[in-house]
């Protein structure tokens, strides 16, 4: 028989979305510190007089106190650690920073719990927010996602041949689940060209925290490059486009039309 689960305890989380109940409550998802994915109702949040209504944003890093329930846990007290105002007020900010949400809510099923993927998302959160190229920190954090969940691309090795790559200019297969060597591109139709500055970048992203990542960005053109790469590669594996994906495209056409 399992243990039985304490009648409250206290999180500290990251709400990923939220839902309407009923007449007046919320259904939040998020990812804790403490527990993994997991979801917990709001109960009255919706009223006018609700004081928890302003702490359980999308995106609010908060600490909840939760009480046990049959069903889904009840929020019995709520405060906000971390707000991120910046994301707010920034259209492109905020795009990226949902397309994190957005990439925990597709590879994560409820009740799991990756060590380091709350602090992860934390960090990320806190880039997005503050950076001068808040595109970087989405990179890092997709390639350290990817590898949590055990869909970490191959970048030193041909994915066909496993032939160590050399300093050269290679391919990328989101369908072999990495890097192809030029010698193997036949065996990769839909492989796609990958200079070897962007891979060295790639590499750097896979294999550093964010504190070490953060200290040398790419130009724009190499950027482009790996986000390129590494939505084809989400997309592939979860086998359908991302929503965030779509709005950043789009803002990004908006943008080049004014």
């Amino acid at each position: 028989m399992s243990p039985r689960p304490p009648r409250r305890r206290t999180v500290e989380a990251i709400i990923l979305r939220l839902w309407d109940v009923g007449e007046a409550d919320r259904m939040l998802s998020l990812y804790s510190r403490e527990e993994g994915k997991g979801r917990a109702l709001a109960k009255g949040v919706r009223r006018a007089v609700s004081r928890r209504a302003g702490h359980l944003q999308p995106l609010n890093r908060v600490r909840l106190l939760l009480a046990h329930a049959r069903q889904a846990p009840i929020v019995a007290q709520a405060e906000t650690v971390e707000a991120f105002p910046s994301l707010r007020q920034d259209v492109t900010r905020y795009a990226y920073a949902t397309h994190l949400a957005e990439l925990v809510e597709r590879f994560v099923w409820e009740g799991e719990h990756y060590p380091g993927l709350f602090t992860a998302l934390r960090d990320a959160l806190y880039g997005v927010a503050t950076a001068a190229q808040p595109d970087w920190p989405v990179r890092h954090f997709e390639l350290h996602l990817l590898r949590l969940v055990g869909f970490q691309p191959e970048l030193q090795h041909c994915t066909v041949c496993g032939a160590r790559i050399q300093p050269q200019d290679q391919f990328f297969s989101p369908a072999h689940g990495g890097v192809v060597c030029p010698r193997c591109r036949s065996q990769a139709p839909n492989a796609r060209p990958v200079t070897m500055r962007s891979l060295k970048f790639l590499r750097h992203l896979q294999r550093s925290p964010w504190r070490v990542a953060r200290q040398v960005v790419p130009p724009a053109a190499v950027r482009r490059d790996i986000e390129g790469l590494l939505q084809a590669y989400l997309t592939f594996v979860l086998e359908h486009p991302l929503r965030g994906v779509r709005v950043q495209q789009q803002l990004r056409n908006e943008t080049r039309q004014k």
